[in-house]
C-alpha cells in the first residue's frame, strides 16, 4: 500500500514537474522583488529624509531673510518651477538652450523607439502627444524587427561561426566552448560598452563621478531609462561648444550599444546549459502525451516542430532569442521530406497520415 502510494506520488511529481518548477520560479521572483524593495527602502530612506530636512531649512532661511516674500508666493514659484522642470524646461538663468532642436529631437525619438524613455524631455502640446502615440505604435514594432534582424546577422559572425570553428577545428565540446565564448564576449562588451564610455562621460560631465557615469551607461543600455542622469542636462555653468555633436554621438552610442548588448544576451541564450535549464519552466509534452487542444495539429505538424512550438517561450519585449531561433530554423533546408513508416514514398507536404 505504502509502495503503491509512493509510486503514484513519484509519477505525479514527474508528470507535473514543469508546473512545480514554474511555481518555484514564481515564488523566487516574488521573494526577489520583496528583497529589492527592502534594500532600497533601507538604503534610500535616510538620504531622502536628510535631503528633505535640508530643503525645509533652506526654505525657512529664505523666508526669514526676505520678509517681503510670503510663503504662498514662494510655494507658487516653486510649484511652477518643478512643473516646468518635469517638462524639461529649467528656470535657471544660465540655461537657454532648446530641447527641441533637430539633434535633440533625434535623441528623443531614439529614446522613445528603443523604449528607454528618460522622461527629461516630453511633448508639451496636444499635437505632440498625439503624434508621439501614433509614431510609437508604428515605430516600436519596426525598431524591434530591425534590431532583431541586425542582431541575427551579427550573431552569425561573432557567435555561431566561432563556435563551429572551435567544435570542428579544435574539437572543443559545444557546451564548454559556448560558455567560454559567452564569458569572453561579456568581458569585452563590458569594457567597450560600460567602462570606457563611463570614462568619457566622466570627463565631459563635470558633475558626474565615475560611478554616476557607469550607472548612466547601464541604465541606458538596459532600456531602464530612469532619467536621473542625462548627458548635457546637468545645467553646467559653462556652455558646451560642441553640444549638438555631443548629443548626436550619444544617440549613436545608445543605438549601437543596445544592439551589442542584445548580441551578448542572445549568445548566453544559446548556451546549451542555459537552454536545458530554461526548458524546465516551459510547458511541453509530458510522458509522450499531447494536449487535447493540439491533437488536431498532429496531422500537419512534425513532432520536432510541435515540440518547439510547445516549449518555446512567448515572444516578449525584447525576446530576440526566440525570434533569431525561428529565423535560423527557416534558413535550414530539410534534406529529406518526412516519410511515414507505413508509406513507401514521401507524401506531399501537409498530407501526413493520421497517427
Amino acid at each position: 500500500m505504502v509502495q503503491g502510494f509512493g509510486g503514484w506520488w513519484t509519477r505525479l511529481l514527474e508528470r507535473r514537474q514543469s508546473e512545480l518548477n514554474f511555481t518555484l520560479l514564481l515564488l523566487c521572483y516574488v521573494l526577489y522583488l520583496l528583497f529589492g524593495a527592502g534594500v532600497f527602502s533601507a538604503v534610500e530612506r535616510p538620504y531622502e529624509s536628510e535631503l528633505r530636512e535640508k530643503l525645509q531649512a533652506l526654505r525657512h532661511k529664505f523666508l526669514q531673510d526676505h520678509a517681503c516674500v510670503s510663503d504662498e508666493l514662494l510655494e507658487n514659484i516653486l510649484s511652477r518651477a518643478l512643473q516646468a522642470n518635469n517638462y524639461g524646461v529649467s528656470m535657471l538663468g544660465n540655461v537657454s538652450k532648446s530641447n527641441w532642436d533637430f539633434i535633440s529631437s533625434l535623441f528623443f525619438t531614439s529614446t522613445v523607439l528603443t523604449t528607454t524613455g528618460y522622461g527629461h524631455t516630453v511633448p508639451l502640446s496636444d499635437g505632440g502627444k498625439a503624434f508621439c502615440i501614433l509614431f510609437s505604435l508604428l515605430g516600436i514594432p519596426i525598431t524591434l524587427l530591425f534590431i532583431s534582424s541586425v542582431v541575427e546577422r551579427i550573431m552569425v559572425v561573432v557567435t555561431r561561426r566561432p563556435l563551429a570553428h572551435l567544435q570542428v577545428r579544435w574539437a572543443v565540446p559545444r557546451a564548454r566552448g559556448a560558455v567560454g565564448h559567452a564569458l569572453s564576449l561579456t568581458l569585452i562588451s563590458a569594457m567597450l560598452l560600460f567602462f570606457f564610455p563611463a570614462l568619457v562621460f566622466r570627463a565631459w560631465e563635470s558633475s558626474w563621478s565615475f560611478l554616476d557615469s557607469l550607472y548612466f551607461c547601464f541604465i541606458s543600455l538596459t532600456t531602464i531609462g530612469l532619467g536621473d542622469y542625462v548627458p548635457g542636462e546637468t545645467h553646467p555653468t559653462t556652455t558646451n561648444p560642441h553640444r549638438l555633436l555631443y548629443r548626436l554621438a550619444i544617440t549613436v552610442y545608445l543605438l549601437l550599444g543596445l544592439v551589442c548588448l542584445l548580441v551578448v544576451v542572445e549568445t548566453w541564450c544559446e548556451v546549451p546549459q542555459l537552454k536545458s535549464f530554461q526548458k524546465k519552466f516551459y510547458r511541453g509534452k509530458q510522458d509522450g502525451q499531447i494536449p487535447e487542444d493540439m491533437a488536431d495539429m498532429v496531422d500537419d505538424t512534425d513532432d520536432n516542430e510541435l515540440t518547439d512550438h510547445m516549449t518555446a517561450p512567448p515572444l516578449g519585449l525584447p525576446n530576440f532569442s526566440y525570434v533569431s531561433a525561428q529565423a535560423a530554423s527557416l534558413r535550414l533546408e530539410d534534406p529529406a521530406p518526412f516519410t511515414h513508416p507505413l508509406e513507401t514514398t514521401a507524401p506531399a507536404h501537409g498530407n501526413h497520415l493520421r497517427r
